[in-house]
């Protein structure tokens, strides 16, 4: 690969980020403040997160891989969308808002599969080249944190402007897009049925009884998973943290620590032990919020934001690595596409409606919330969560895939690593 190919993969994996970054994290807020949602209605936003997610590999597998190359899609897909996050950010009120970020997610989602697409066909030795280039999209989403914060957004009632900057963003790349390397159809004239895009191909793993427990535990952790996405921000600016979504990004700088660590922890504790690792920090994380608050329990509040390098990626990616070990060459792909359906698409749909009816339960007079409990409730669903996982989880010695390998490719996948 060339000085050149890598520059301008890094600039895209930045930006495909920090378009992501840029009004993800402090939806919940915008549309609680200045459109004046309900928490069923934040929900439901945060679930075109799970539609997207679902309606991807038809896009990809149908699209991307049969007929059109993978940059050119990118390209008019980004500047679809940068039309779509400006319309969003010029409507009124929740009914006109939600179809403009509902189809703007259908777009997206599918991206962040092209990008990784896109880089590996430049890669002759993904092992070592995919990850400084990707470590640029978990900065990317560090630095439109950053940018929000320090451009006072929040505490001035300015949200709008996320979407106006992501629109910008997403423009750039649409048309960056199309500088890039080409990345032509790799099955052309083949057929595939709905089941292989959907990774349904791999159903039979769950015969596997210790893969069926931790497969229903990806989709039972993902419940209060959705929590943090929806809640977090609208609470940590509820309760006078300045700058939230800045600090929030925080998240991301322990989540690249501990991902750049993964094969080593796994080497050494193994599957169980980092599983149960992952699901103990949500459960911690959640009690860390729900004891927080603005003055002397300001540093529980950092705890849990901290937190999100051991959740996310000694549960998600550490699954992934285990996945791809049992899965064995012949089913890889479609482990990969059924595990991602099961969490991001039917668990955070679960989760995302759940916790909005919850966020209603707990409000409170002058638009406050009683947000021990909103805190208290995914943490006691992690926990039961956990404790059955352990009971139920039987540890298999033998690995047919290279721990490292299995590492850089499973954390590959996870494209939605933020």
């Amino acid at each position: 690969m060339t000085s050149t190919i890598r520059v301008k993969l890094s600039l895209m994996m930045f930006l495909e980020f920090f378009i992501w970054g840029a009004w993800f994290v402090t939806l919940g807020t915008y549309l609680l403040r200045n459109l004046g949602a309900s928490g069923t209605q934040v929900g439901v936003a945060f679930l075109t997160q799970s539609i997207g997610a679902i309606v991807a590999p038809f896009i990809v597998g149908l699209i991307a891989d049969r007929f059109f190359s993978a940059q050119k899609i990118l390209g008019v897909l980004h500047l679809a969308g940068a039309v779509l996050l400006w319309r969003a950010s010029q409507a009124p009120d929740f009914s006109s808002f939600y179809p403009n970020i509902l189809t703007y997610m259908i777009l997206y989602m599918p991206t962040l599969a092209l990008v990784n697409s896109i880089a590996f066909r430049q890669m002759q030795n993904p092992q070592k080249e995919f990850a400084p280039i990707r470590v640029l999209g978990t900065l990317g989403w560090i630095v439109a944190g950053l940018t929000i914060g320090w451009l006072n957004w929040e505490q001035s009632n300015s949200l709008q402007s996320t979407f106006l900057m992501a629109a910008g963003a997403s423009a750039l790349l649409g048309v960056f897009s199309f500088t890039l390397p080409a990345t032509p159809p790799v099955k052309k004239g083949q057929s595939s049925s709905v089941g292989s895009l959907l990774g349904l191909d791999a159903i039979g793993m769950l015969k596997n009884r210790s893969y069926l427990t931790f497969f229903l535990a990806s989709i039972a952790i993902c419940i209060p998973l959705a929590f943090y996405y929806g809640f977090t921000n609208p609470f940590l600016n509820e309760v006078g943290m300045k700058a939230a979504a800045g600090v929030q990004s925080l998240g991301q700088v322990s989540e690249l620590l501990f991902m750049l660590a993964i094969p080593l922890f796994f080497s050494k504790l193994g599957v169980k032990k980092m599983l149960a690792i992952g699901m103990a920090a949500w459960v911690l994380r959640y009690v860390c919020f729900a004891y927080g608050n603005g003055e002397s329990g300001y540093w529980l509040l950092i705890a849990g934001i901290v937190l999100h390098g051991i959740c996310y990626d000694f549960f998600f990616v550490t699954g992934q690595i285990y996945t791809d070990n049992l899965a064995g060459e012949q089913f890889k792909s479609s482990a990969q596409g059924f595990i991602t359906l099961a969490t991001y698409g039917v668990g955070m749909l679960i989760g995302t409606l759940l916790s909005g009816r919850i966020f209603d339960s707990y409000q409170l007079s002058a638009g406050t919330h009683d947000w021990r409990m909103i805190w208290l409730i995914p943490a006691g669903i992690a926990g039961a969560v956990l404790v059955l996982f352990l009971l139920l989880f039987k540890e298999r010695n033998a690995a047919p895939a290279s721990t490292e390998a299995a590492g850089v490719n499973a954390t590959a996948r996870l494209a939605n690593a933020s």
